[in-house]
């Protein structure tokens, strides 16, 4: 693994000339990091999904990356679509100029429903999107990336990672597994210099929970049993994300770093 380079500490964070593929992009979490990115010196590439027949594609995170004077490029991509997701990083190679510094998983799906009930569809649907697509673009990645001996993996897990939860058993058993790929990854490449880490989020107001804002029952149960006393906001995840994507975190390699406001701790 290469050191820590011997800079000036803001200039660690800097990420001036390196390229990003990003998944899940359009809104929340995603959205708030390829802006944070971006603001950091990156150029953008967003994977999103194919617009639905007759509409327009989402493209507010790309307008706003480019407002701010940053580059943004977009490629289509439905991740349940995994013969699809295989052509994905060629694609993003070939739209910036063939190389990829950083990749970042974050695109993800939920199905809530009791496990008695729990329908083998949705199990297949989060577990293609939440854990293969993953896997698929990290092995494209990595087989890009270890042999320059160079690049960043960020994955995005859950506080699920380490707790079961309610009638979400097969989100629970995607972003497990997902936690154990990010160090097993980690365990392989580390050593050719390309760091994968995970960032976990806890209970963020974004639309992925909706049911759950809306629940007065588990709303309150949740709010009261976070240390910070609030739920987490997108651009709470602004300083992680180029902090992982970055030479600041150099020696960082494994790592499931969560963001919870303090619920772990608890």
């Amino acid at each position: 693994m290469d050191p820590t380079p011997s800079v000036p500490a803001l200039q660690l964070f800097s990420l001036a000339g390196q390229n990003v593929l990003i998944t899940g992009a359009t809104r929340g979490i995603g959205a708030a990091c390829a802006l944070a990115l971006a603001e950091a010196g990156a150029s953008i590439c967003l994977v999103q999904r194919n617009p639905a027949e007759g509409t327009q594609p989402n493209l507010e995170t790309l307008n706003a990356i480019r407002a701010l004077g940053g580059s943004a490029e977009v490629i289509y991509c439905d991740l349940d679509d995994l013969q699809a997701v295989k052509q994905v990083f060629q694609k993003a190679l070939d739209v910036m100029q063939g190389q990829i510094h950083i990749l970042v998983n974050c695109a993800g799906i939920q199905r809530r429903s009791p496990s008695l009930d729990f329908s083998e569809k949705d199990w297949d649907d989060v577990l293609n999107v939440n854990l293969k697509s993953v896997w698929l673009l990290s092995q494209a990645a990595g087989r890009h990336m270890v042999p320059l001996r160079r690049g960043k993996i960020i994955n995005f897990c859950s506080l699920l990672t380490f707790q079961g939860g309610l009638t979400v058993p097969a989100y629970a058993s995607a972003k497990g597994a997902l936690g154990q790929l990010t160090k097993a990854l980690s365990n392989e490449w580390s050593q050719h210099n390309v760091q994968v880490n995970a960032i976990c989020p806890g209970y963020i107001a974004t639309e992925m929970n909706e049911r759950l804002l809306a629940d007065p029952v588990r709303l309150r149960q949740i709010s009261e049993r976070i240390p910070a006393v609030r739920w987490g906001e997108p651009k709470d995840f602004a300083g992680p994300v180029v902090f992982l994507a970055s030479a600041a975190s150099q020696y960082v390699c494994g790592e499931l770093l969560v963001v919870d406001g303090g619920w772990m701790g608890r």
